[in-house]
């Protein structure tokens, strides 16, 4: 058994989805015979030594230092050994690259994708251009720097009507969990929705809107497919809300898919998972139009989601690794890069 530390908050705007995710990981990875740490990172991404019974997780406690190089935790009366990092951190600072340079400097081995994975999975123009020379089915998009639209919005406007039509949707480029995500269907509203996606990122995404269904595939190292599932959202769109708050949003897991829709879509997610250069884990969303172009990839997300009632864990429970031998799966492979 390991000792695994497993990191949660974080600077990002995703850091209570964070928290929430950390409890049943901490849980899991106990019952499986691991000896758990808790590090909180709170929002001036200082390290604490956290109480891992604490439900909410909070961000406090003692201050620690991650040894680097060595790996060890510092600051609170003797070194804490820890033989692995589980970072269950969404969006910048944990998912997008910048803390797993930090583990690599360190020499800690730690769950999930690399420096270049990480980076390039979080940037979802620079994933969907690599993804689209690989041959993988993307939607329609436009990418909108700060400057240039700051300069000229009305160009900026024109272009999406002109190369997209409207409804669209307006993301930041490396953000997660809908935050920061707006639907625009008109260029007054658009443009208000570029100037709130600036507010979280300097690079914002504008797609077409694909009317399909929401399938989404869990992806191990291997890479390894889990059943799909699917995210049916009542009256509207799967935002931040429908994603933690809603209980009308319902999911399906596996989803009610063909045998030979079901091949299509987790072939697709493993060729994705491999373009990316991801490692460990990821969620590959797709749209599915049904009598149209068939699935279309939405996004790759590294670090999803990970209570024990988030689409991955269900996903691979549904096929059949219940929820703590996937945390300890995790681990394993960690161990063993």
């Amino acid at each position: 058994m390991a000792r695994v530390a497993v990191f949660f908050g974080g600077r990002s705007g995703e850091h209570e989805v964070s928290c929430v995710s950390a409890v049943s990981t901490l849980a899991a990875l106990a019952s499986a015979g691991h000896e758990v740490v808790a590090v909180g990172i709170d929002r001036d991404g200082e390290f604490h030594l956290a109480d891992p019974t604490a439900t909410p997780l909070v961000a406090e406690g003692p201050t620690l230092q991650l040894e680097v190089p060595g790996g060890r935790l510092l600051g609170h009366g003797r070194p804490v050994e820890v033989d692995v990092a589980f970072p269950v951190l969404h969006g910048p600072f944990g998912e997008d690259g910048t803390i797993q340079g930090l583990f690599e400097m360190a020499g800690l081995a730690y769950v999930g994708s690399g420096v270049l994975g990480s980076a390039i999975a979080m940037d979802k123009d620079v994933a969907k251009r690599l993804c689209r020379e690989a041959g993988l089915p993307i939607g329609k998009y436009l990418v909108v720097r700060g400057g240039e639209f700051q300069t000229a919005p009305g160009d900026t406007a024109g272009r999406v009507g002109s190369d997209l039509g409207y409804p669209v949707f307006v993301k930041p480029a490396n953000l997660g969990s809908s935050v920061g995500i707006s639907r625009a269907e008109d260029e007054a509203s658009l443009k208000d929705s570029i100037y709130a996606a600036l507010d979280h990122d300097r690079k914002v995404l504008v797609e077409a809107e694909v009317k399909g269904r929401e399938i989404e595939v869990a992806v191990l190292e291997g890479p390894r497919a889990s059943v799909p599932g699917e995210i049916i959202v009542k009256g509207g769109w799967y935002t931040y809300d429908a994603k933690y708050r809603d209980d009308a949003t319902r999911i399906e897991v596996p989803a009610n898919l063909s045998p030979a829709a079901t091949a299509t879509v987790r072939d697709l997610a493993c060729r994705a998972f491999t373009v990316l250069e991801c490692a460990g884990l990821a969620r590959v969303d797709f749209f599915y139009e049904e009598g149209g172009r068939g699935f279309i990839l939405n996004e790759v997300n590294t670090m999803p989601g990970f209570t024990s009632r988030s689409m991955f864990p269900m996903m691979w429970a549904a096929s059949g690794m219940p929820y703590a031998e996937l945390c300890d799966e995790l681990v394993s492979l960690a161990l063993a890069r």
